[in-house]
């Protein structure tokens, strides 16, 4: 009859039928001996062995699925969904793992500076930099008039490579999403 045998670190993503797979959790192996000595009842087992083992591969190694670095690719769209991020399928795949892993972080940080600044990195892949027009006015008479403009604004300048492609739509709408909304912004785009 077969032997227990260790999952290959390979069949993390093994959610479907692999040829060869074995389970870590032989049904045959937990029976009574008496029915171990049964030949066609270890043959039916190792049938349901082959099916099951795949469901066991993927659950021992749950903890992966839930890791945007280790994730199948497959898994890491539905993952992109729990976090509330649309992923850009034309990206290579460790840009995609990244802003997924950095979801949380990116939410905390939401409407600041570096929390813009770190969302527009993702999304152009060079990092921008941004002018803000300041933080908080306020007058030193009751009721007079503030410093400075009286609308916040944002610049975001972005130095792209030459034969770089840039939505620059796209990336309007990744902006508004990402700064506070009474802010005014401007993107520019410059050559490095």
């Amino acid at each position: 009859m077969p032997a227990t045998s260790t999952v290959p670190q390979t069949a993390i993503g093994g959610r479907r039928a692999v040829p060869g797979l074995r389970s870590a959790h032989d049904l045959w192996s937990a029976l009574p001996s008496l029915y171990q000595e049964d030949e066609l009842a270890g043959r039916f087992l190792s049938g349901l062995d082959d099916v099951l083992a795949p469901v066991f591969c993927t659950l021992d190694n749950l903890e992966a699925y839930f890791d945007a670095q280790l994730t199948p690719v497959d898994f890491l769209e539905w993952l992109s969904g729990w976090v509330g991020v649309v992923l850009d399928e034309t990206w290579p795949l460790e840009r995609r793992r990244n802003l997924v892993a950095q979801a949380g972080e990116l939410y905390l940080s939401k409407g600041t500076v570096w929390g813009l600044a770190a969302l527009v990195a993702i999304y152009a892949g060079v990092e921008p930099e941004i002018v803000d027009s300041g933080g908080a006015a306020w007058s030193p008479v009751p009721g007079g008039t503030l410093p400075g403009r009286p609308e916040h604004q944002v610049t975001i300048r972005l130095r792209m490579p030459k034969g770089s492609h840039l939505d620059q739509g796209h990336l309007e709408r990744i902006v508004a999403a990402g700064k506070p909304a009474h802010v005014v912004h401007e993107i520019q785009v410059l050559d490095a």
